[in-house]
């Protein structure tokens, strides 16, 4: 089996990790003192009593000079070089480093006219795992599904996405065409009704849809807790849908 080559980027990588860590360890060669012969012990008698505080004091003072000599100089806002050349694990955590610098950037770039970046795109590992509750969008479609006993069942308003609880920050971003995989429920509506007025009303699409009667209704699957109450202004100004059933005459208005 062929070995897979490197892509670009990691060629790339590769180089600017080499030259970072080149360029370090000739700055701690440059930096690093030269080493020197110890000097020669001319006198090896024992110094008189008097004399053996000077003869230390010297042996001292070149002692403390070559540690001074043996810390470099760092510029102001340099960090000191290393006291020992860089090892593999250096090299390894320097990848690591810049590799997710640039992952972090690859997935917090916009890659779509809706601003959308792949963090938010991509669902949280706990969504992988697909359960009642799970609440979807197509990048490039309106409509809203939340799946529930095994299939993905459309919020046909958003009143309705509204009534049953749902939030924004519930929906997940999904590609285009990701639905079709999975088997259509029937649609989650939110009927409405005010106070004043006996007729109940389906929404869909901004549209009211008139329930003929008492049959009808419970035939549709329809219980009372669908039933979402507001203003007889508010039912009044939504433009009139098909009647449920179909060709049941002209609606009545609230």
């Amino acid at each position: 089996m062929s070995e897979q080559r490197p892509s670009r980027i990691e060629q790339v990588l590769e180089l600017l990790i080499e030259e970072i860590m080149d360029r370090m360890e000739a700055r701690h060669k440059t930096a690093s003192p030269t080493e020197t012969e110890p000097p020669a012990i001319e006198d090896v008698s024992v110094p008189p009593p008097a004399a053996e505080a000077e003869l230390a004091e010297s042996r001292v003072e070149p002692e403390a000079r070559e540690a001074e000599a043996s810390v470099p100089e760092v510029e102001p806002g340099e960090l000191p070089p290393p006291l020992t050349g860089p090892s593999h694990a250096a090299r390894l955590m320097g990848r690591l480093a810049l590799w997710l610098l640039i992952a972090t950037v690859l997935i917090n770039v916009p890659f779509n006219r809706h601003g959308v970046t792949l963090a938010t795109a991509m669902p949280d590992a706990a969504s992988f795992v697909i359960r009642d509750g799970f609440v979807v969008k197509e990048e490039d479609h309106a409509e809203i599904y939340v799946y529930q006993n095994h299939k993905f069942r459309w919020i046909s308003s958003l009143d309705a996405f509204e009534h049953y609880g749902f939030t924004w920050k519930d929906v997940h971003i999904v590609p285009d065409g990701y639905l079709d995989r999975y088997e259509s429920g029937s649609p989650i509506h939110v009927l409405l009704k005010c106070k004043a007025s006996p007729h109940i009303y389906r929404l869909e699409s901004g549209k009211k849809r008139w329930i003929r009667d008492i049959d009808t209704f419970v035939a549709e699957g329809h219980v009372w807790e669908d039933v979402r109450f507001v203003s007889c202004q508010y039912l009044g100004d939504l433009s009139d849908g098909k009647t449920i059933p179909p060709d049941s005459g002209p609606p009545p208005q609230p």
